[in-house]
């Protein structure tokens, strides 16, 4: 789906991989129209190391469903693909099927900012099998790389402690919708700000900017530069320092700074880009305020990350903000979040009964969780997220104080607390069930979510694992279908 005018989205069914229409042409020449299916999107490792993951993009989901519709260009052009051994790859009738197809698909998701954690089902799809397939790539890329990027932000303003961060990722980010899908889920995420005036525009983020180096190096020298922009933008005044030197760097801004008082004005902030941020932001701070300017805020950038933030404050740097780009924009060192897309239970026709399927794997740790699912989060009396327990969706739960580890079905957990519903539905047979509650209110849910999270488990070296496991009848269902499964017995099959 195209970001760059979500009011306009373009090209949105096609942005998808061959195979999910090389797989809903054979559902439709096998009879399976009709045919239900649940699909659950989750990942199966906690990013960057880390205990958590902040869920993004979901409030675009709506948006992405209601778009998918195959134009008559789309149709044309999927006409003239042709197969490896000649022919048209697609069927002329099956292209009949897809012109103006509509997606009769019911959606549950993870509210946008809240905290998600391995193996559970952050977006839950229900509908026509062909349906559930075609839209698989494209909810994929819409929020694995949104919550791969809102959660090393939640990590980096956590480091920052209080501190304004800005998104400075635009130049460094993967293509444009790249760049306006770092800003939206880097501010849900507590960024203050951004420097892409586009994500500005179209989202409502606040948005910064001042000068680069070339600006100092466009004129005769560094203090006739500095004193241009201050009579430029009196108002938004930054003034970069390491240009040449930043000793000398100090020497000017200072006396700008003393000049702009003179007309009424302040300068609002130097910026260093470059070198021993930690003695360099030392040396300003004791100068500025030995000149009598306490006011001068200390930005810094220069490919920073939360560790780099976290030593620079454990060293005494007196920084004020941070600017942080290439290593949030690219989400180094893990460029993926690893989510995945699977198939967890079927049907013949929308009044019939799920049959839960599984898949099974050489490496225990992909075999999948069969079934409808649902998440009950458990709060204690603080409000505090203690548990998450993977249910069945129509099913009791039979022992509502204890769940089965999902990889060790030997191991168990005690749960007290509350348990609250996590996924909330956000489509209902192809149509939004609700307007979404908007990036303020993500952003106002992730602070919270954060904030009552364990600190043992958002600390970033060797964090606490927050538990999630398995029901009682669930764990029971899997370790019985697993068993069929390796014993060859059959399934029904969908239709």
């Amino acid at each position: 789906m195209s970001l760059t005018d979500p009011t306009r989205p373009t090209d949105v069914c096609l942005n998808t991989d061959l195979y999910e229409l090389t797989m809903a042409q054979g559902f439709w020449e096998s009879g399976l129209v009709d045919s239900q299916a649940c699909f659950n999107a989750f990942f199966r490792e906690n990013p960057f190391d880390g205990g958590y993951a902040v869920a993004c993009g979901m409030g675009q989901i709506a948006d992405l469903v209601e778009n998918f519709v195959f134009t008559d260009e789309d149709v044309e052009y999927l006409a003239g693909l042709e197969a490896p051994g000649g022919g048209p790859m697609f069927k002329s009738s099956f292209l009949e099927y897809l012109r103006n197809h509509r997606l009769d698909l019911t959606i549950d998701a993870v509210p946008e900012g809240e905290l998600v954690f391995p193996r559970e089902p952050m977006v839950r799809v229900m509908g026509p099998v062909i349906d559930c397939q075609l839209i698989e790539t494209a909810l994929l890329n819409l929020v694995n790389f949104q919550t791969l990027v809102a959660t090393k932000c939640a990590r980096v303003v956590r480091a920052a402690e209080g501190h304004p961060v800005s998104d400075f990722g635009l130049r460094r980010a993967q293509g444009p919708d790249g760049g306006l899908a770092v800003a939206r889920a880097s501010y849900i995420a507590g960024a203050a700000s951004t420097s892409n005036v586009l994500a500005g525009k179209i989202y409502g983020i606040p948005v910064f900017g001042t000068h680069a180096h070339s600006w100092v190096m466009a004129f005769p020298s560094e203090l006739d530069a500095f004193r241009a922009f201050a009579k430029s933008s009196p108002k938004n005044c930054v003034l970069l320092l390491d240009t040449y030197d930043v000793r000398q760097g100090i020497k000017n801004a200072i006396t700008v700074a003393k000049e702009m008082e003179q007309a009424g004005e302040r300068l609002a902030a130097i910026r260093i880009d470059s070198g021993d941020l930690a003695r360099l932001s030392k040396q300003t701070r004791a100068a500025f305020d030995e000149a009598g300017l306490p006011y001068v805020k200390i930005s810094v950038s220069n490919d920073l990350d939360e560790y780099t933030i976290q030593s620079l404050f454990a060293q005494g740097a007196p920084i004020d903000s941070f600017g942080v780009g290439t290593k949030l924009a690219t989400c180094d060192p893990q460029p993926s979040l690893g989510g995945v897309y699977k198939l967890s239970a079927i049907r013949g026709g929308a009044a019939e009964p799920w049959t839960p399927v599984i898949k099974l794997s050489e490496q225990a740790y992909k075999r999948t969780i069969p079934g409808v699912q649902r998440v009950l989060r458990y709060y204690d009396d603080a409000g505090c997220p203690t548990a998450d327990m993977i249910c069945l969706e129509g099913q009791p739960v039979a022992d509502p104080s204890r769940m089965t580890d999902i990889l060790d079905p030997f191991a168990s957990y005690e749960l007290s607390g509350t348990p609250v519903e996590l996924l909330e539905r956000v489509v209902e047979h192809g149509r939004r069930a609700k307007e979404p509650d908007g990036i303020e209110a993500a952003r106002d849910r992730c602070k919270g979510a954060l904030m009552r999270l364990d600190p043992a488990v958002a600390r970033f070296l060797n964090p606490q694992a927050y538990p999630v496991g398995l029901e009682g009848g669930l764990a029971q269902l899997r370790h019985d279908l697993a068993h069929e499964e390796r014993a060859g017995s059959s399934r029904p099959t969908v239709g």
